[in-house]
């Protein structure tokens, strides 16, 4: 039971992840999910900062330690999972400065789209071009 849920929290840290990373680009399509956004991209940037461990990270090595499988290494989840599978370990602090850049960014168009929907009077933003279509047909 206990290796179910370490299969369990990985596979949530490893949703967390990726939501640190993509968030920003689902909230232009979702635009109230940037309010979960925020506070996760925030908390990824203090665990990478401050050194601190993720609750997940915590859970994890409790439910490993139940389950009897072999301990997670103290550099934590991304140091045992990602690093050397994704990326090189060299690469670290390119990855972390490339991440942060596109969340940036993510959250930079996320600003600015508002704007636009304004100046082209609302709704969705598909429905200015359906108009536009019907309009020539």
């Amino acid at each position: 039971m206990y290796q179910m849920a370490v299969v369990l929290v990985v596979a949530l840290h490893l949703a967390f992840v990726g939501y640190v990373v993509v968030g920003g680009v689902v909230a232009w399509r979702w635009r109230r999910t940037i309010w979960l956004h925020v506070p996760a991209v925030l908390w990824g940037v203090l665990i990478v900062t401050a050194h601190l461990d993720c609750p997940l990270t915590w859970l994890e090595r409790r439910t490993r330690s139940a389950a009897g499988m072999a301990p997670l290494p103290p550099e934590g989840f991304v140091a045992h999972y990602l690093t050397g599978v994704l990326y090189p370990a060299s690469w670290t602090t390119a990855v972390e400065s490339a991440v942060l850049t596109a969340v940036a960014g993510s959250w930079l168009c996320y600003a600015r789209d508002p704007l636009r929907r304004r100046r082209y009077g609302g709704g969705h933003a598909g429905t200015d071009h359906r108009r536009r279509a019907e309009r020539f047909l």
